[in-house]
């Protein structure tokens, strides 16, 4: 099969974009079509993987932050190209999914659903921006949701948001999560500059929907507990303060040796799946997860780690008071359930029977 892979934009380092570069070696002879790529930004790997890029590339202020080109993101996905292919497969969030590659079959594996446009208030900080955005993008809407029919076949990455696309978009689709790497769990290990084993950890870009700040405050009333905080807000705001050390984007080697060294995952994102809580298992580190969203598919209680019932400080607090050990062989052995293996094999043949019921 000729197979073209497309990708959103390659300008930050999330599980999205680790997807990505896991389709990459799957399909290792496919072209990655994206609208910006900043290398500096993103997983060294996409540097091996022949990247083409949009109009929007020449213009470095979006190249460094595409989400400043929301209203321009439509207009370049209308992809056309002098190869001919059997099927696209994009890794879609918002917007890779309306790539038109001509007469190529195309399989979406949806991320979510467009955050921006139909969960605006977790996407933005400002309530009052969210509202004026939700507002003046019905065009926006009418597009996402004409491309999302345009695909042969839609596939879900968690159970949430296999309900969301056919709250959203109508459409049924297949269930398959994530891969989950074991590169963390296995490898060189640094201990960043100060941290000590111990600690409680959570790891999350600068997004309202991910909840740092909830988690930094329920540990500001726990003085003696030491928090880790890897991404968060800007990268800027580093170091230590009290009981709490933010480190902001580290390297592999740092992130592996934390994950290996913390007592436990803190997280009460709204993750539409969420690879941190398993990145986290694989190292045999449990987690305390919020009892919500893409974590009901990922995190089984008393075997891969505990529940915050609600996101509130006084419920996080409970939990890390209240939190028990679990064997870490017994923790890494959920994680091998999410692994690349399984999760290939299974892509695989959704893209090949995508490809036969388009001829």
């Amino acid at each position: 099969m000729r197979v073209a892979l497309a990708h959103d934009y390659l300008t930050q380092r999330g599980g999205a974009e680790r997807v990505t570069l896991e389709l990459c070696r799957a399909f290792p002879d496919a072209p990655l079509f994206t609208s910006v790529y900043q290398p500096d930004q993103t997983f060294a790997g996409f540097a091996d993987v022949d990247v083409r890029t949009s109009w929007l590339q020449k213009v470095p202020v979006l190249r460094s932050d595409p989400r400043l080109a929301l209203p321009l993101l439509p207009f370049v996905w209308d992809r056309k190209s002098a190869e001919q292919f059997d099927v696209v497969l994009a890794s879609s969030s918002g917007w890779a999914h309306g790539v038109d590659l001509g007469t190529a079959a195309k399989v979406v594996y949806c991320h979510n659903p467009a955050r921006w446009l139909y969960q605006a208030d977790d996407y933005f900080a400002s309530d009052r921006v969210a509202r004026l955005f939700h507002r003046g993008s019905s065009g926006l809407r009418r597009w996402d949701r004409r491309q999302a029919g345009t695909a042969t076949t839609y596939v879900a990455n968690s159970s949430v948001v296999q309900q969301r696309i056919q709250d959203q978009y109508g459409l049924a689709s297949e269930l398959l999560f994530p891969p989950v790497s074991s590169h963390l769990a296995h490898g060189p290990a640094q201990a960043p500059t100060g941290v000590q084993p111990g600690f409680w950890l959570t790891v999350a870009r600068g997004r309202g929907y991910k909840n740092v700040e909830l988690i930094r405050a329920a540990f500001d009333t726990m003085p003696d507990q030491r928090l880790v905080v890897v991404g968060g807000r800007a990268d800027d705001d580093t170091g230590a303060a009290g009981n709490i050390t933010a480190l902001g984007v580290v390297a592999e080697p740092e992130l592996r040796w934390l994950y290996r060294h913390a007592r436990a995952l803190v997280t009460v994102a709204h993750e539409d799946f969420g690879l941190t809580p398993i990145e986290a298992n694989s190292c045999g580190t449990p987690v305390l997860a919020l009892r919500a969203g893409g974590h009901l598919d990922t995190v089984r209680e008393g075997v891969s780690g505990w529940w915050i019932e609600q996101e509130s400080i006084d419920c996080i607090r409970e939990s890390v008071e209240s939190f028990v050990d679990i064997d870490p062989s017994v923790v890494a052995a959920h994680a091998e359930g999410f692994s690349v293996e399984n999760f290939v094999t299974r892509l695989e043949s959704i893209v090949q029977n995508a490809a036969r019921s388009a001829v």
